[in-house]
């Protein structure tokens, strides 16, 4: 017997779903359509990435992994970065047991990773993270965004401006230079090959 696909009407419902397993997943044209399992080098990352900003003095509670930001897209409704850095409204907001993916929720400050799933261009996963997220994540108004590339080896700083985002790459031992994180010392290499 073929069951039939979960349709959500609207984002609340899709926020009350609890399907009782650790999938996680993303809200496409109203259909819940599960993600991959992660890879191990997105949590290991992320982790790097808290542990360096860390030491610049942002507050544990401004972390998040797991968080879903609404974006407008025209078929995915919510998406789950590997990492945010939330700003202290956007993490009072967070916290205040609201739901965590509203609209009027405030601007995170920045979403730090998104580590770009393996594929050549034009494939279903480049698009989704080379093209649609960066569109998705302007629109929301994230005003830096990264995208980290092992299998390319590269880290892509992105700043909003006027709209839209400027890249900026960094690649082996280049000095990581964020907009909103200017005393960052950290290189490409650092977070590309952490553990190897």
């Amino acid at each position: 017997m073929t069951q039939a696909k979960l349709r959500f009407s609207t984002i609340e419902e899709y926020l009350d779903y609890d399907d009782g397993t650790d999938t996680r997943y993303e809200l496409v044209n109203g259909e819940l359509v599960a993600l991959p399992a992660e890879n191990p080098i997105n949590s290991t990352i992320a982790t790097v990435l808290v542990i360096a900003l860390s030491a610049l003095g942002i507050p544990p509670y401004c972390f998040a992994i797991g968080h879903q930001i609404e974006v407008d897209s025209t078929e995915v409704t919510a998406r789950q970065p590997d990492l945010i850095v939330h700003t202290e409204e956007s993490a009072r907001a967070v916290l205040s047991g609201e739901r965590l993916l509203l609209r009027s929720m405030p601007t995170p400050q920045l979403v730090v990773v998104e580590v770009v799933s393996p594929g050549k261009s034009g494939s279903a996963n480049y698009n989704r993270d080379y093209v649609e997220k960066p569109k998705e994540y302007a629109a929301r108004g994230i005003p830096e965004f990264w995208q980290t590339d092992p299998e390319q080896a590269i880290v892509l700083v992105l700043e909003l401006r006027n709209g839209s985002y400027r890249s900026q790459p960094f690649q082996g031992n280049d000095q990581i230079i964020s907009p909103t994180f200017p005393e960052l010392q950290l290189t490409a290499e650092q977070i590309l090959k952490v553990g190897l």
